[in-house]
């Protein structure tokens, strides 16, 4: 079984994520693909294609530096798409091993961007979390050290979500909440 988790920066994916493993009592694995992400910007051969795009000013201390390269892609729909067609194909080969690896569990996988990838078709249940800007703008300033102006500019290149392609649709994230939905799966 795949469990799919969508929402904005700061919604708790990954708090619903552990969650369901709390709850599942250890049968399930979690695979944050934001961390995915962060981990295809060390492989030389996209640090060099990415330099070759956004130019030498995002590598720090020979490492592609992320806060940087946000502050170029967060700000332009058409930068966010340049670094996705980079990153993408590397990302895929990760994911795809982590699902080979762990068939036979429940996998949780979580991302902003899941429901437009081709995992999202691949998800048995799909949770979208839909919590308020300001709470969310409060975890994640305090989770990444951000600025307000950062996280602004961060859900100004987030994506919105169509309500009626998921199969829950949570405004919070509880442990009650989560002890519900886990029964019913």
């Amino acid at each position: 079984m795949i469990i799919g988790i969508c929402g904005k920066s700061g919604c708790g994916k990954s708090t619903l994520a552990k969650g369901i493993i709390e709850q599942t009592n250890s049968k399930a694995i979690h695979l944050d693909i934001d961390k995915v992400g962060h981990r295809v910007l060390l492989l030389p051969e996209v640090k060099n294609e990415l330099v070759n795009s956004f130019g030498e000013s995002i590598v720090k201390q020979n490492v592609v530096d992320r806060k940087k390269l946000g502050e170029i892609v967060f700000d332009s729909r058409n930068e966010m798409n340049k670094l996705s067609d980079i990153t993408w194909e590397y990302m895929q080969i990760e994911i795809d091993k982590f699902l080979k690896l762990n068939k036979d569990k429940i996998i949780v996988l979580d991302w902003i961007l899941l429901s437009i990838s081709k995992y999202f078709d691949m998800c048995d249940i799909k949770i979208l979390l839909d919590i308020p800007y300001e709470v969310r703008k409060q975890r994640a300033m305090k989770r990444d050290n951000i600025t307000g102006e950062a996280f602004d500019l961060r859900e100004k290149a987030s994506i919105d979500f169509d309500e009626s392609t998921f199969d829950y649709v949570l405004k919070t994230n509880d442990k009650e909440i989560v002890k519900r939905l886990v029964k019913s799966l």
